[in-house]
């Protein structure tokens, strides 16, 4: 069953602020539910808006993105990074940087035995990564 608690947020926050440090990016870490673990990206020299919207539209996934998707986005600043498809939908620095949080967000012991066609799902824990939040927007530091 998933878990999360706060010793082990300890554990994810120590290997998660060089990260953080080394890309220049503010961000803070939740518990959800006793669950998940949550990185909200706050700000940053790293552009991950201008980069998703560049990236996903050189890059034919099946579905390209819309103008309307397109103008959300820079309107609103916020994403929320899908853990199994970013390294498609981001490029550069700020994939780097993900790779990373998402590497440092599994560090806590985390494990998956898993399996979708028996309907079995086990694991250590569930984790994210959000850029900017519904009520506050990604800011891009210079």
């Amino acid at each position: 069953m998933a878990y999360m608690n706060q010793d082990k947020k300890k554990v994810i926050a120590a290997k998660l602020k060089p990260v953080l440090k080394k890309y220049g990016v503010k961000g803070t870490l939740s518990v959800r539910n006793h669950s998940s673990i949550v990185l909200n990206v706050k700000s940053g020299k790293v552009d991950f808006i201008e980069n998703y919207i560049a990236t996903d539209s050189t890059n034919w996934h099946g579905v390209k993105m819309s103008l309307d998707q397109e103008n959300y986005i820079r309107k609103n600043k916020v994403l929320d990074v899908n853990p199994y498809w970013f390294q498609e939908h981001f490029s550069g620095v700020s994939k780097s940087f993900l790779t990373e949080a998402f590497d440092a967000l599994k560090s806590a012991g985390y494990y998956n035995n898993s399996n979708a066609q028996i309907d079995y799902f086990d694991c250590a824990y569930y984790y994210g990564i959000n850029i900017g939040k519904w009520n506050k927007p990604y800011t891009l530091e210079a």
